[in-house]
Formats: structure tokens, sequence, C-alpha cells
């Protein structure tokens, strides 16, 4: 029985409502062997090769009477099971349409900091890198390194919930909140999962993450962890809800003492050193400056932003609640990154630093993500808190998506593509302001809902008049300006930028 075919957007819309589950019934049902799961997972995180080459012959698939995918999807217990027939028939629709395509795949080994890396994706410092069965368990999935969790001298009182989330319309889960300080294992714990780490795993690169409350205390966590064995040391100068004054991004807003804590760093170690910039400040580019003459080597960016989360209206608490009372945290998650890239941009803008080593993060969860890092300086990446969503799995399709696009792209290595996207970044006066790039409307795809055109009339230029055939948008070019707002709020991809016109 043949199914009904999905087009590229829903397709996007089905493979976003997948629970994603751990051991998904989908796959363990399928009588063809098929891994339907793996290839749902890729599609979700913008890898459509890599579900191509999870399907193979997909025929199986939307040609099978028994369903059983469909039939064990375990989000039928909430509305309707994931269409899995579906996807899976859209995967090969694909690969009939661009015909069977070579896997050009690019070896993404690249060294930071004169340590080489067998790929340029971490685990930053935080929950998802805190023992040594976590991070071993993540090295042996794929991730070419880990940022340990910040070590002290102090064992920190943890409170209890300490995560909440923001949610949008149909989004669970778009930013997200913690109040979480430090390692809370003593540092002779979190020494002794160093050494075993490097011991079991010599190929992997461990950054040791410190945090002193003084000169003196920088300077003897800087001569454990390397005693210890690691290969880079990173200053945390940006965690933004320390308990303690002088601590954290109170430390990162400071440049003077980013120098005097970077020096007295520098001198219990011959390793490379980060210093973890804040992103709770103006001007990133300062207190990176202080670090780098004073005995860094590169720079970690973004830590997580100070946030108050929400703020309930039947008892006015926010979250996360701990008995009734809340405080600022740090936010994180995929509504960070064009911060986070804001950010790594005025660093390698700066003539000062721009060939000084990023390693970048906030808000990476796809290999696209990732892409868009690299392409504007960064040869290391960092990632938290979508392992804490999807779990180390996710590795699978960052290293595969971003191999197969640098191929595809005629890249031969990761470094090749570091800076890529500096040059079209420009200041806002050198924009081209003498154009106009209208709208371009595909009628075939449109639904005729009118999003578009309200969204132009109250917010736009009153460009739009609905009426037309079937009821659909028609514009007006001598009332349009080219804001592209109606691209932007089209619920289903009908409107793209148009030729640009002089003006």
């Amino acid at each position: 029985m043949q199914v009904k075919a999905l087009n590229e957007f829903s397709a996007k819309n089905e493979s976003d409502s997948c629970l994603l589950c751990y051991t998904a019934p989908c796959t363990t049902s399928c009588p063809h062997g098929v891994d339907p799961a793996k290839a749902i997972r890729s599609l979700r995180f913008e890898n459509i090769r890599g579900a191509e080459e999870t399907v193979g012959d997909s025929e199986l698939c939307w040609a099978c009477e028994e369903k059983s995918c469909s039939k064990a999807c375990l989000k039928g217990k909430i509305d309707r099971p994931v269409r899995i027939p579906e996807l899976m028939e859209y995967v090969g629709r694909v690969q009939k349409r661009k015909g069977i395509r070579k896997s050009n795949k690019v070896d993404l080994e690249i060294e930071f900091c004169g340590v080489l890396c067998e790929n340029p994706f971490f685990l930053s410092s935080s929950v998802v890198a805190s023992n040594y069965e976590m991070v071993a368990r993540a090295f042996s999935m794929g991730w070419a390194g880990a940022a340990f969790k910040t070590i002290g001298t102090f064992f920190p009182q943890e409170v209890s919930p300490r995560f909440s989330t923001i949610r949008k319309e149909g989004n669970s889960f778009i930013g997200f909140k913690n109040i979480e300080q430090i390692s809370d294992h003593t540092l002779e714990e979190n020494l002794t999962y160093l050494r075993r780490l490097k011991q079991d795993f010599p190929h992997k690169v461990m950054i040791a993450s410190i945090l002193g409350q003084n000169e003196e205390e920088w300077t003897f966590l800087a001569r454990q962890v390397t005693e210890a064995g690691v290969d880079i040391i990173e200053c945390n100068f940006s965690c933004p809800h320390m308990t303690g004054e002088g601590l954290g991004s109170d430390v990162g807003q400071n440049p003077e003492l980013v120098a005097l804590y970077t020096e007295a760093t520098r001198r219990g170690t011959h390793l490379p050193i980060l210093a973890k910039m804040t992103p709770n400040i103006g001007n990133m580019e300062i207190p990176a400056l202080a670090a780098m003459k004073n005995g860094a080597t590169g720079i970690a960016a973004i830590n997580t932003i100070k946030s108050i989360m929400n703020i309930h209206l039947d008892d006015f608490s926010s979250e996360p609640q701990v008995d009734g009372k809340s405080c600022v945290g740090g936010y994180s998650g995929k509504t960070v990154k064009p911060i986070a890239l804001r950010f790594i941009h005025d660093l390698r803008k700066h003539p000062a630093l721009k060939d000084t080593p990023i390693s970048g993060m906030g808000g990476i969860e796809t290999w696209r993500d990732a892409a868009e890092f690299i392409a504007l300086g960064c040869a290391n990446l960092q990632v938290t808190t979508s392992v804490m969503q999807y779990g180390y799995r996710l590795i699978d399709d960052l290293k595969n998506g971003l191999s197969l696009y640098l191929g595809e792209k005629g890249f031969s290595s990761v470094q090749d593509m570091v800076g890529m996207a500096l040059p079209n970044l420009v200041s806002a006066d050198e924009l081209n302001r003498h154009s106009i790039s209208y709208p371009k409307f595909v009628r075939s795809q449109c639904l005729g809902c009118g999003r578009c055109y309200l969204s132009c009339l109250d917010g736009g230029h009153q460009a739009l008049v609905m009426g037309g055939a079937n009821g659909k948008p028609i514009l007006n070019p001598k009332k349009c300006v080219g804001c592209q707002l109606c691209t932007v709020v089209c619920p289903v991809g009908a409107i793209s930028p148009g030729k640009r016109v002089e003006v």
C-alpha cells in the first residue's frame, strides 16, 4: 500500500515531533533491520545525508504492509504515531532526486592551541562532563575531548531543583536556565578522574576547568591539574551565579582581575591556557585582551547569560523554584546562539585578537550550528545544553554532517573553513542601502492563511492585499520596502527573497 508522500516542510515537522526515544520501539520492531530512529534523528539534526546512509533501500519501509514501526511508536500514546514510513519515503525520494551520491567525507582532525584533536567537538565544562564514567562513555562514542566540570578547592552546597526551561508555542525547550555551581566532588576525586581519563584515553583531549578564590589558589590548581596530565587548562572567569563574591563572572567583568588570575595560572603551568569569557558585558574584547597579554593561549566563549527565566502570575515565584524562591541564573540553549556568534565575531574582528585560538560554544545543537561557529573563526567547539536534551549520541550527526558538508563544499579540512564568514560581516554603514530585494511568492505552496498579510499590515508597510487568486496575498511594490517580514513569518516557506533591484 502506497502511503501519502511528505514534502520537505512536512517531513521536518514530522521529524521534529519524534520523542527521540532511548531504546526506540520503532527500530526494535522493524522486521527489515532498518534503524528508523537513527534516520529520524539525522533529519531532526539537519543531516539529510546521514539519514540517507541509515535508510539505504528505503522502499522496504514504505512498501511494508506490517507498519510495525508506527504501531510501536510511543508518541501514539499521546496523540498519533510519527509517520515513519512516510519519512523513510521522503528520504528515499531525496536519494532518487539527487542520484546515488558518493560520500566524500573529510577527516575532521584539527589542531587547537598546539594540541591535535581528532575532531573539533568537545563537551563543555558542566554537568555533562562531571565524572569519569560520563566522560569515558562520551569518549567511546566519538567526542574528541572534554572540558571537565570546573574544579576548585571548595565544595559548593547546591540547591534542588536547579534547572528550568522556556517554552514557545509547540516548542517545549528553546532556552535553558541553570543555577548549578562548580563540581560537587572533592579536589582529590576530580584529580583522580582526570588521571584515569588520560590514562585510559591517551588520544583524547582533556581540558581542566579551574576556579580559584585568590592568586595562590589559581596557581595551586594549575599545578595540580598539570601534574594530573591534562592537555589544556581553562580559567573559569564567567560562571554567572557563584555564591561567593569575586568569583565567576565577577572576575570576567573586571579586566584587572582577569589579568591577575591569568598570570597566576601561568605561574603554575606550561600548558595552553584558555580564558573563558562572560557574555554579561558589553565588550568582550577588553577582558580577552587582558587575558592574552598575561599568559593565555586562547579564549573560550561564551559562558551562560545572566537571566531570570519567568514569573508565575499565581504566586509571583520564579523558576527553578527552591522552597518558593529563585535567583539569577545562567541561560543557555539554542536561543543564545546569535549572541554567542556576535561575541565570536567581535573577538575575531579585533586586530590584536584576530589570530587568537577560540573555543566556541553557546547554542550548538546541529552540525550546521557547529559549522557557523567554525566559519566565524572557532577551531574548537564545546557543547552542553543539547547533550542534556539528547544525550552523547548527538556526536554521530555532528561529525557525519560536518564531514559530508566539508566534502561537498570542496574543503580538505576543518581548518580550511575557519573564519570564512568574517569578510561578509561588515559595519552597518558599509551595507548596500541603494537597492531593494522584493519578496518572491511561490503560489503553489501558499495556503492563503494570511499570516504574511497580518504581519505586513500591523508590523510592516501595508504592502500586501488579500483577495487575489484563491484568496492569496498580492504585493503592492509601490509600498513594499523589501523588509522581508513576510518571508520570516510564512509558516510553510512559500515566500523567499527575490531579485535585488536598484532604487
